[in-house]
């Protein structure tokens, strides 16, 4: 019967639609003897309607005439099989999504026949049925205006009483498909957009209106699942966690630019119940009570995690009284916060400037029976109220102070998300510069601007109203007596300068709060009070000292390098509009650099690593005293240029220059010792030994003599000078040991610094010589040689850091030419002795 389907026709031809749809009509049920050809006409009719509406109308026409929409209908209808179910679904998808005609969109979407298919009961046990649901669903709302829309819904008494598509639509926006969800997401969009108020009244109504509680509980299991992600890696880091936080954090942040998105369409009610969904189900019962200091069993989400979805939050998700709402119940104490909604949070319903009636029990938070409103309008042109929020738990200790308290003694992860949430408020723009000035957070230009307007307006006297008095800052602008007493605890500076002085902290991190120290200042001296000013004197000459030991410990040969560099990347950090700019960035220093061994802490790697701490938290120090001294920060530090090398340098007699030894290259064996090595079990060298300095660079070097150039040798052996701390062996007299240490720091080169997220990394070890010389005499002029050498680097390191030291009148710098090398550090491999 089929078999004449098959014969020669032009496919892209009138006759041919016509000669499917009358096929088709001859289809009673659909079985496997026919199957194959209704599924190949569904799919053929696709193709010539959407060629039809590009290039001959008359196609829609007879679509129109034969009423085809019935016929597909029709043929789900005697079908039970899955296989045309899809091959449907995909037809309408194709039809709808090409066709651009407004009179073929119209007639397709007002068509009964269409709510059918929406509403039809298919069998979404088979996920690739789900899917194509799914797509023509979302193909329907890519066609939706004000004109359309109004196809698709059912009305009474002029209110929308049925709207399939968007009722079927949401069912399954919590699918464990990504992609599903977010078609669902993209579908909502497209409605909420049309800007249609029947339908938007239809959305926020019961049961419709679960859809936003869902959506938030939805994001409540994503929160709690990130949390256990990074409980897990702070117990076991792991590659595999690493990227599960990475991909877990993608999808919340893209969850919270959904919910953005939504707001964005402008429906007011949306909005609200947003707004309240998110305090209920989220802030108020899982992230503001995880913030106390003691934690207790129940608390759900780590206080790092909770700080990090605020941040989350507070800069994507802009609707200003839920900002307002969150800086506002940092100054409840903990308690005010748990997760039995029913004792303490008493309900919640945001004012948005409607006129709406506040029933008994809204709007309220109890503290120790007393209770606060926390949601008055917070618009600009309604100052908020703090001493209605904080009068009775002045007393008490606050979130906000949970904050300060995590600063000054969290670890490093609870640092680094305290201060994100400072700096995260800090640069809110819907936050009220109110709430910003009573958290201690406003910066000293907005203050000042604020104060001189005040005293234009009514006339204060500059004289009552001091910035930073005695360490606290404030603006006396109405406020209460009690506030302007708990606003004289505030003690952001406090805390940040208690930051710089902990040694467990990892530079970024104290980075990050130097940023928010730089905003806060007026770049003015004046802005601290003397005991911050001593504090940080105090610490910049401790770093000062210790960078100065560097300069005589195990790197100085890298530490005018590393100083340059880390000097642009800190400058580059305090002058950027914000901190590192992904929040993700919070969770990185997890991800801490793996190693197959323990190294002792007299390892070479872990001096390198010290080192490097040492220099980058006396950068910080040195451009935060340039900041407050109203001084722009150069390029590059003030340094000296290298030096050239002395005639009469050992170097210098040894024909060497500025590039220093190469291997096999030739040099003088001025000065050189002979001596003997067995790098390997029972193979002694000969070789002549050499204690070499060029500026800040060292090196030891091994050359065997030319047998045809008397005094000439070649070089074979090249080991760093720096921290060989060289020794005569107390029983043999004859034999020096020397430590070596490798010649570079691995994490100073990212390409070959591999973390977690890869794999572990071998850190280098350091190696151990025995030299033997012929004699007692010839020994100690080899140790004596080596140490001469080292002074004269370190001394090099020295004058080149005593401009940056001495810079801006800083310091002095102590005199440290005759110092002595420093004593080992280095760890030990088996010894090559002869």
């Amino acid at each position: 019967m089929w078999s004449s389907f098959w014969r020669s026709r032009d496919r892209f031809s009138l006759d041919e639609l016509r000669y499917l749809i009358d096929q088709l009509q001859k289809v009673q049920i659909v079985n496997n003897d026919n199957k194959n050809f209704v599924i190949e006409a569904l799919r053929s009719i696709s193709e010539l309607i959407t060629y039809g509406d590009q290039h001959d109308s008359n196609y829609f026409d007879f679509f129109m005439e034969r009423q085809v929409m019935g016929e597909f209908v029709r043929i789900l209808m005697v079908s039970g099989t899955v296989s045309i179910s899809l091959q449907l679904l995909q037809t309408m998808s194709i039809m709808i999504q090409n066709l651009k005609s407004e009179r073929a969109i119209y007639y397709m979407i007002n068509n009964e026949h269409i709510n059918i298919l929406i509403t039809y009961s298919f069998d979404f046990r088979n996920e690739e049925l789900l899917s194509h649901y799914i797509s023509f669903l979302r193909a329907i709302s890519g066609k939706l205006d004000k004109n359309t829309i109004s196809l698709l819904v059912k009305t009474q008494n002029e209110e929308v009483v049925s709207f399939p598509l968007y009722v079927e639509a949401i069912r399954f926006a919590s699918n464990e498909d990504s992609m599903i969800r977010t078609a669902v997401r993209a579908l909502t969009l497209n409605v909420y957009h049309v800007g249609d108020e029947s339908v938007n009244r239809f959305v926020v109504k019961a049961p419709q209106a679960d859809y936003f509680s869902n959506l938030i509980t939805f994001f409540q299991k994503q929160c709690i699942y990130l949390n256990g992600l990074v409980s897990e890696t702070l117990k076991n880091p792991n590659s595999h966690t690493t990227t599960a936080i990475v991909n877990a954090v993608d999808e919340i942040e893209d969850n919270l630019y959904y919910i953005s998105d939504v707001i964005s369409a402008g429906i007011a009610d949306v909005g609200r119940l947003i707004t309240d969904n998110i305090l209920q189900l989220l802030i108020f019962p899982l992230l503001l009570p995880s913030l106390q200091l003691d934690a207790v069993n129940d608390i759900q989400i780590g206080a790092s995690t909770s700080l990090y979805l605020l941040c989350c939050i507070l800069r994507i998700v802009k609707i200003k009284d839920l900002a307002n709402t969150i800086a506002a119940s940092l100054f409840c104490p903990p308690e005010a916060f748990v997760s039995d909604s029913e004792t303490t949070l008493k309900g919640y319903v945001p004012d948005h400037g409607h006129e709406t009636q506040q029933t008994e029990n809204k709007n309220v938070i109890e503290v120790d029976g007393c209770s606060n409103n926390i949601m008055p309008s917070l618009s600009s042109s309604s100052p908020v109220h703090l001493e209605d929020i904080i009068s009775k738990g002045v007393s008490r200790l606050t979130l906000r102070d949970a904050l300060l308290s995590y600063i000054t003694a969290g670890d490093d992860l609870q640092v680094l998300s305290s201060l994100r949430m400072l700096t995260t408020l800090l640069q809110t723009k819907e936050l009220d510069a109110t709430m910003l000035d009573a958290l201690g957070i406003l910066p000293q230009r907005k203050q000042n601007k604020k104060l001189l307007l005040q005293q234009a307006l009514v006339g204060e006297d500059s004289r009552e109203d001091q910035f930073f008095l005695s360490g606290r800052g404030f603006i006396r602008d109405g406020f209460s007596c009690e506030l302007d007493g708990y606003l004289q605890n505030l003690k952001v500076l406090d805390a940040l300068v208690t930051l710089f002085c902990r040694s467990n902290i990892s530079p970024e991190t104290l980075w990050d709060g130097g940023w928010l120290l730089r905003q806060l200042l007026l770049y003015s001296e004046a802005e601290f009070n003397n005991q911050h000013l001593e504090l940080l004197r105090g610490l910049y000459k401790n770093y000062t000292s210790a960078l100065l030991e560097e300069a005589r410990g195990t790197w100085p040969d890298l530490l005018v390098t590393v100083l340059c560099d880390e000097w642009k990347r800190c400058k580059r950090a305090m002058e950027a509009p914000s901190p590192r700019k992904e929040l993700k960035c919070m969770f990185l220093p997890l991800d801490k650099p793996s190693f197959d061994d323990v190294l002792p802490s007299e390892s070479s790697f872990v001096a390198g690593e010290r080192m490097c701490k040492v220099v980058k938290v006396f950068v910080l120090l040195h451009q935060l005293q340039i900041f407050s001294l109203g001084r722009a920060l150069p390029e590059q530090p003030p340094t000296c240029p290298p030096s050239k090398i002395p005639e009469n340098s050992r170097a210098g007699n040894a024909g060497l220059d500025v590039s220093g030894p190469k291997l096999g290259s030739e040099l003088r064996l001025v000065d050189a010792v002979p001596c003997r090595i067995a790098f390997e079990r029972g193979k002694v060298r000969c070789f002549y030994f050499l204690a070499i300095s060029v500026g800040a660079s060292g090196w030891i070097l091994l050359a065997e003599e030319l047998p045809l150039k008397k005094h000439y040798g070649i070089i074979c052996v090249v080991a760093p000078l720096a921290k060989s701390d060289p020794a005569i062996d107390q029983k043999y007299s004859r034999w020096l040991h020397l430590q070596i240490r490798p010649s570079t720091l691995p994490f100073l080169d990212p390409a070959k610094f591999i973390t977690h997220g890869k794999a572990k990394t071998k850190a280098p070890v350091d190696g151990r010589w025995t030299l033997a010389f012929m004699d007692d005499e010839s020994c100690k002029s080899a140790l004596s040689m080596t140490l001469e050498e080292i002074d004269l680097q370190s001394n090099e390191v020295e004058k080149r850091l005593k401009p940056l030291l001495n810079h801006e009148g800083a310091i002095d710098v102590p005199d440290t030419s005759t110092h002595p090398p420093e004593a080992s550090s280095s760890t030990a491999t088996p010894s090559n002795s002869l």
